[in-house]
């Protein structure tokens, strides 16, 4: 157990320094407000989030690899990869109604969430 945290966490580092240099390399790119860095670190960990688990169905490599690059470097470097893999990985067991309701509660909740957070510390220091 504590190896894998030190594993998790080392790979979460290496995802955390990723996230900020693509953040910041994408800063001179934005289009009206838009977040492009963080679309591009949502889509991109998605996008390696399916190719990794897809690697690692074949039982090639070690609990503590698949921890340190799923766990650790694609979540530090975005959550929305879980998020959506857990989500695609619902649908295609037949769980639509599940999936829906993740999905759209994680969204909407999550978004409530943050909006409540904001509210109640500006009223904590006004």
């Amino acid at each position: 157990m504590i190896k894998w945290i030190g594993l998790i966490g080392l790979g979460s580092a290496i995802g955390g320094i990723a996230r900020f240099i693509i953040s910041y390399l994408t800063l001179s790119y934005q289009y009206k407000n838009f977040p492009l860095g963080t679309f591009i670190v949502n889509v991109l960990g998605c996008f390696l989030m399916g190719i990794l688990f897809q690697m690692i169905t074949g039982n090639l490599w070690s609990d503590s690899f698949k921890l340190f690059l799923l766990t650790g470097i694609l979540g530090g470097f975005t959550t929305f990869s879980a998020f959506s893999f857990e989500s695609i990985h619902l649908i295609q067991n037949n769980h639509y109604t599940i999936a829906l309701l993740y999905v759209t509660s994680s969204i909407t909740i999550g978004l409530l969430s943050t909006w409540s957070g904001l509210v109640l510390m500006k009223s904590v220091l006004s």
